[in-house]
């Protein structure tokens, strides 16, 4: 909220601070001070030279330009050394002949350096310039010169200190659970707490803010009929009228400072009363050509489907949650909102009906965010109005309109519903101290309170705190505690670092996390991070069965993106777009890794448990058992070459093979060994496919993609993809120790052709059994295919490494073993061994 440190000012020394006075630096530490932040301070850029008032003595309209010219003479006293009417040439026409103006003189330089001179221009020398508040730095734009009331100065005197330009605005960042601080009376309340300065309220004290009620009448009868429905949740709806008045009255000039530099325009002065209320008060208002309604009003939502325009002049189409008001001739106003243009204040309009309310906060930030419609008035409603304010705030608009442009009052007043019960907050006094950690005596907490406006009563350490009808946020004892703090200084709170206590560092899961993704990076995997949801439409185009477990996927019911509304069962979804996009962009070469939780669902609801009393054992279980499975999975993704060409020779495209090494390398990493076993699972390519097996039990699936999918969804061909269920590898504590032989190893090869379709895993496992205790490692490095070896025939060559812990091992017995592999193999696969 930008406010100006005058206002500021000035409503403290009223409330019973004369003199007080701090400079822009320290009124920004004083909101830090309580927890406001402020965005900055900028002071009234700087006017030199002579600046003074003048009156307007006479006015000759000047003809044949293209636009409206006029030639003043304007008396300045002997600002400009002579005593002689001042002749200045001027465009605006909201000033009249005897109209007080302020007037810049040659010699003077407004802001941004524009220099005041004597010059010829319209056939006229212009001595000066009459200036506009966007002249002075006082807005960013202004329609018109600034023109005062009689007796706001002389002519010829300096016009600087009337007009407030010695003046600083600060921008206060105002956290959204403090709507109240969205106006003076709120904002001047804080610093009052920051500075140890006595506070008068506003609202019980409008002559604080220069206000007299004295001629505004009490209520007689009712003004209007009013039919408030439930359906629109509103507390609190008013209405006033003032009639009489001169349409062409504009606002006084202090009025309309406080607008500009708030950030907020002027345009009539019944509009204007209505802003200026709603920055003092902080209650919105709305201002109805009283002419224009006819009947009576009804607060209530809309059929759906209307169309209305608002003040803005859009025409919008309202939804049946929209809250609105409505004579007998239609929808007049968007309710805590916007107004509507068949009953905006006119430069016709002699009557006015005043509008205050208290709406629902969910209601109108709803509606402002539909209709993408933020204004100032939904920015305070959505945040939370004090509901108490509402006659007082008609009242304070009444008596300014009259003050601005005549009328009377009518004695009527319209005012239906009524204030919520305030709650009691109990709590003990000593509280604050325990939470925190410092020191605070039940003077200071029951002090503090009182400050934020709560109505405390102490019984011993036992305190009932009432809170202020402004502040809807305090709501239970901890907040009651952060106000204590927030005062007192959060400054005062030690920075005492606790104490950690002694464990063993990561947990076994963490550490075997750490391991996977550090495994695979150094494998040459970029890591990706992909979105939890996936589209929904993904399972159908995979082409998974119905009562495909993948497809038990948790469904968000607000989702960001309408489209992609499921938590994915899977992490290849969103990592295949991810290749898709950098394929798309001319990234043709990737291999890419992903570790993350994947969801499943495992019931269509969690039970609702009484929170009255402690669950039993049994409900416990049900609820744990209904929340949705979430496995941390291992993903990798590979397109293109694996190993890249260049002057060393051809590069290498990712395989099947590559995918299931990558399977491979996570298993390592958390100390597991894998089975290898070829599977048809979807979205593999049914060929080639394998299925990951730890401790007899498929963890995970590898290798080459389905080519019908790739296409569907514009991936290169021969895509290979793996994804590992880490949450189901077994956990093994491992401490590796290097295992250091003093006896030399026997390095023997062997090449078996077996036919086409027995796994080359199987044929190692039979050569791994029939070699013995004396065989230390088995390994496959080649396959070979020729027309020699027969049709349908394959060769697959190991290298065996054999070792005797106890002694050096001879070549005739490395040969027994080897033998002994081979009559295995033989028996179990079929092999023969190759010439």
């Amino acid at each position: 909220m930008l406010i100006s440190q005058e206002w500021i000012t000035r409503l403290l020394r009223n409330g019973g601070n004369e003199g007080w006075s701090v400079s822009p630096e320290e009124l920004d530490a004083g909101f830090v001070r309580v927890g406001f932040e402020t965005e900055g301070f900028t002071a009234i850029p700087e006017t030199t030279g002579p600046l003074v008032y003048g009156r307007v003595l006479e006015i000759e309209e000047l003809s044949g330009f293209k636009k409206p010219i006029r030639y003043c003479q304007v008396d300045v006293g002997r600002a400009n050394g002579t005593g002689e009417p001042q002749g200045i040439i001027c465009g605006a026409r909201n000033f009249n002949v005897g109209d007080l103006v302020v007037v810049s003189l040659p010699g003077a330089v407004l802001p941004g350096g524009f220099a005041i001179a004597a010059r010829e221009t319209y056939g006229h020398i212009s001595n000066g310039m009459m200036a506009s508040a966007a002249e002075l730095g006082l807005s960013a734009k202004s329609e018109g010169i600034i023109t005062l009331p009689d007796g706001s100065g002389t002519p010829g005197e300096d016009a600087r200190k009337g007009l407030g330009l010695a003046d600083t605005v600060f921008d206060v960042n105002i956290t959204p659970d403090r709507g109240y601080a969205l106006s003076a009376r709120g904002i001047v309340r804080e610093i009052a707490s920051s500075f140890g300065l006595t506070y008068m309220d506003i609202a019980t004290r409008p002559d604080v803010a220069g206000v007299d009620l004295t001629a505004v009448p009490e209520p007689q009868g009712s003004l209007i009929d009013v039919s408030l429905e439930p359906s629109t949740k509103a507390r609190c709806f008013g209405v006033r009228k003032v009639e009489g008045i001169d349409p062409h009255s504009p606002a006084p000039f202090w009025l309309q400072r406080e607008l500009m530099l708030s950030g907020i325009r002027s345009v009539n002065a019944a509009t204007d009363v209505t802003n200026y209320v709603m920055l003092l008060l902080g209650q919105p208002m709305h201002a109805f050509d009283a002419d224009k309604i006819s009947g009576s009003l009804r607060v209530h939502t809309a059929a759906g489907g209307e169309e209305f325009e608002t003040l803005d002049h859009v025409r919008r189409t309202l939804s049946a949650e929209d809250v609105v008001i409505s004579d007998a001739s239609g929808i007049q106003s968007l309710a805590g909102v916007m107004g509507g243009t068949t009953s905006e204040i006119s430069e016709e309009t002699s009557s006015v009906y005043f509008e205050a309310a208290t709406w629902d906060e969910l209601t109108v930030a709803r509606t402002a965010r539909r209709h993408r419609l933020s204004s100032e008035a939904s920015r305070r409603f959505e945040r939370g109005v004090d509901p108490a304010v509402v006659e007082v705030a008609l009242d304070v608009a009444c008596a300014l309109l009259v003050e601005c442009a005549g009328g009377t009052i009518a004695a009527g007043r319209t005012l239906v519903g009524s204030e919520p019960e305030r709650r009691t907050i109990t709590m003990r006094a000593s509280r604050p101290a325990e939470v925190v950690g410092v020191e605070y005596s039940a003077e200071d907490v029951v002090t503090r309170l009182s400050e934020v406006g709560c109505e405390v009563e102490r019984h011993g350490d036992e305190l009932r705190v009432v809170p202020p009808t402004w502040r809807n946020d305090l709501i239970m004892p901890v907040d009651l505690i952060e106000e204590v703090v927030r005062l007192e200084g959060l400054d005062a709170i030690p920075s005492v670092l606790p104490t950690p206590r002694g464990g063993r560092g990561l947990s076994p899961a963490q550490k075997r996390r750490r391991a996977v993704t550090h495994a695979l990076a150094y494998s040459g995997y970029a890591e990706i991070i992909p979105t939890p949801f996936i589209a929904n439409t993904t399972f159908d185009t995979w082409g998974l069965d119905a009562d495909d477990p993948r497809r038990e996927v948790v469904t968000v019911r607000n989702p960001l993106d309408a489209d992609y509304a499921m938590l994915g069962s899977t992490l290849l979804p969103p990592m295949l777009e991810a290749v898709g996009r950098n394929v798309a962009r001319g990234k043709r070469d990737l291999s890419v890794y992903s570790v993350a939780q994947v969801t499943r669902r495992r019931a269509d609801s969690s039970p609702l448990l009484d929170v009255t009393a402690r669950p039993r054992e049994e409900e416990l279980r049900e609820l744990v058992e209904s929340l949705p499975q979430q496995h941390l999975h291992a993903a990798t993704v590979g397109v293109g070459l694996h190993e890249l060409g260049g002057p060393w020779g051809a590069g290498r495209a990712y395989s099947w093979a590559d995918s299931i090494e990558s399977a491979r390398v996570v298993a390592r990493a958390a100390g597991v060994e894998l089975d290898v076993e070829a599977a048809g699972y979807l979205p593999w390519h049914p060929g080639r496919c394998a299925a990951l097996f730890a401790g007899g039990t498929v963890v995970g699936h590898a290798g080459e993609l389905h080519p019908q999918i790739l296409e569907s969804l514009g991936l290169p061909e021969r895509a290979c993809a793996m994804e590992i269920d880490l949450s189901s590898l077994p956990e093994n504590t491992r401490l590796p120790a290097p295992s250091l032989s003093a006896f030399p190893a026997v390095l023997q090869d062997i090449a078996l052709v077996v036919d086409e379709q027995v796994p080359a895993e199987s044929v190692r496992r039979a050569v791994e059994r029939g070699a013995g205790e004396l065989l230390e490692s088995v390994s496959l490095f080649d396959v070979y295919r020729a027309d020699h070896l027969g049709v349908g025939k394959k060769s697959l060559a190991f290298g065996l490494v054999f070792r005797a812990p106890d002694r050096t091992l001879t070549e005739d017995e490395a040969s027994a073993a080897r033998l002994a592999a081979v009559e295995t193999a033989q028996r179990e696969c079929g092999a023969e061994m190759r010439a």
